[in-house]
């Protein structure tokens, strides 16, 4: 056997990187992510941290002033600061959301309208597709664009838009031909300056509450032709491609809000005293943190391979990026309640962290589609074989 096979491990610059995402995070986020979620305030220290580092935005091509960084990196990133603060890791995530409809199927003048803005850290954008009636039913939803001339203009609205209101520009789906169904959505970008688009007021949630939730409007909204994401009636073609590349980054969320649970209940059982002993010490205890860890150590596999699947884009691509977005999440929500668990009234109480990570792991099962959703995808996708 030669010596130098390896069956399976990251690359040295991956484990860098998370070796410098895990230090910024712990220096300049953690300290201020109970704060963030009980003032229920958009983190602006680590909005600033990650973009002096370059990490906000890892993936957006080199051409367009990025860091040209690969899907298993982007997901490293985001489960780094998802393992101090959710909240924060939507930075990144969305960032990429955002940008992935245009990346995948914008003009390569709409690329460089959009992407330099966002590379140097000046803007963010935010993925605007459900509605208040249009949720897992996408195709159902009632915003309307048509074109006028030289512009498209739009009316309607969309719900639950993550950083609305701080993101400067939107990927926006909406219908152009009603009587052709999913084939009669496209897709565009909007810029918060544009005439008639209006961001509503927060949502009040149970998580991720650093991270504001807000409805959008359009009202005779007006913008240039151009910003039309590929062709009149592919946008819902390309909203589920974009799923394909961002479900693996939730799934690394999940993977990060688990591993800051897991870190923090390793670190109070073996603290805390009961009957005269450390919590660590009974098997009972023993065996539910094993489980916790085999459960993440299994969830963050399968968003690696996932994330490397989608960078290749291998055909199974969409089975395993449903999977890994539903197995991490459900592992998140287990391995939380678990921490919760652990912590006893303590971990009860807003002086502890896992409280926290358990009301910011539940949305990981709910949005880029649930959890359900994912199981249906992956049904679909079995039954094509």
């Amino acid at each position: 056997m030669n010596p130098d096979f390896e069956v399976y491990r990251l690359a040295e610059e991956h484990e860098e990187l998370r070796a410098a995402v895990r230090a910024l995070s712990e220096k300049e986020i953690a300290p201020h992510a109970a704060e963030v979620d009980e003032a229920a305030r958009f983190p602006t220290e680590a909005r600033e941290a990650l973009t002096a580092a370059g990490f906000h935005a890892v993936h957006i091509p080199e051409r367009f002033g990025g860091g040209g960084a690969d899907a298993v990196a982007g997901c490293i990133v985001i489960e780094e600061v998802a393992r101090v603060c959710a909240s924060s890791s939507l930075i990144p995530g969305v960032n990429k959301l955002g940008t992935m409809p245009v990346l995948l199927a914008g003009s390569e003048e709409l690329c460089k309208l959009v992407m330099p803005s966002i590379a140097d850290g000046e803007a963010m954008i935010s993925y605007a597709l459900s509605e208040r009636e249009s949720g897992s039913d996408a195709v159902a939803m009632k915003t309307r664009a048509r074109l006028d001339g030289d512009r498209w203009v739009l009316n309607g609205g969309k719900a639950w838009i993550t950083n609305a209101g701080v993101s400067r520009w939107y990927t926006v789906f909406a219908v152009t031909d009603p009587e052709k169904g999913a084939n009669g959505v496209s897709a565009f970008v909007v810029h918060a300056d544009d005439p008639g688009f209006e961001v509503g007021p927060k949502e009040r949630k149970l998580g991720i509450k650093g991270s504001p939730t807000c409805e959008i409007y359009f009202t005779d909204c007006s913008i240039p032709a151009e910003r039309i994401i590929g062709e009149p009636g592919t946008g819902f073609k390309t909203a589920m491609r974009t799923f394909d590349h961002t479900r693996p980054t939730i799934g690394a969320q999940a993977v990060g809000i688990a591993q800051g649970a897991l870190d923090a209940s390793l670190a109070y059982v073996k603290e805390r005293r009961q009957f005269g002993r450390a919590v660590s010490d009974f098997q009972g205890v023993q065996f539910m943190l094993a489980d916790m860890a085999m459960k993440v150590e299994a969830a963050r596999q399968m968003v690696y391979v996932a994330a490397a699947k989608v960078e290749r884009g291998e055909k199974d691509m969409t089975f395993f990026a449903s999977a890994a977005k539903c197995y991490a999440s459900d592992v998140a929500m287990e391995v939380t309640t678990d921490a919760v668990q652990l912590f006893g009234g303590a971990g009860y109480t807003r002086d502890f962290p896992v409280e926290r990570m358990m009301r910011d792991a539940k949305i990981t099962q709910i949005y880029e589609g649930t959890n359900q959703i994912q199981r249906v995808v992956m049904a679909r996708q079995l039954l094509k074989r």
